[in-house]
């Protein structure tokens, strides 16, 4: 008799193999929805940008893509707003006093919209540099500041200090 039969194996030794499979089949289970959930995330996060910071990731390795949503914000550039030969498309400025970024905008500015005044933008980039805005929001009085907007002038040391973001004066505040 040949004795080159495999060995027997035990109910245990089987038993924990197949746990050790339906642990690591889990775990590859959760790798992959982690990273469909993550895949989903990075395609509705908005980014905020100042025109410095545009050009700096412009300037990387880490450029924007074309087409990535993104949102701008700063202060409309003294004598920059045009419009465009079509008459629907208004062109502008946006600068941090560092750094300028040309912005188009196809529709109506909102009321509060003029030159030195605040704004957010949402919109991509083209690979010319242009910021095609999707939507303009400008600041609601004369003294407010969007705390993106101010915190990007502070960043890039432009910030007058003079007055809080919601516009109060610092001694008023006390």
């Amino acid at each position: 008799m040949n004795d080159m039969s495999p060995p027997k194996r035990s109910r245990a030794a089987t038993r924990k193999r197949r746990r050790l499979y339906a642990l690591v089949s889990g775990g590859a289970m959760l790798a992959i929805a982690a990273a469909l959930v993550l895949t989903a995330f990075e395609d509705s996060i908005v980014f905020f940008y100042s025109p410095s910071d545009l050009n700096k990731k412009q300037a990387s390795a880490e450029r924007i893509k074309p087409g990535q949503l993104l949102r701008i914000g700063g202060l409309v550039e003294e004598g920059s707003v045009s419009r465009a030969p079509d008459g629907v498309t208004n062109l502008f400025t946006v600068t941090d006093l560092k750094q300028t970024v040309k912005v188009a905008y196809k529709g109506i500015l909102p009321d509060l919209f003029r030159e030195g005044q605040g704004i957010v933008s949402a919109g991509s980039l083209r690979p010319d540099g242009l910021f095609v805005a999707t939507e303009v929001l400008a600041k609601h009085d004369e003294k407010y500041m969007p705390p993106e907007v101010a915190d990007a002038l502070k960043r890039a040391g432009e910030w007058k200090g003079a007055e809080d973001n919601d516009g109060a004066s610092k001694e008023t505040a006390r």
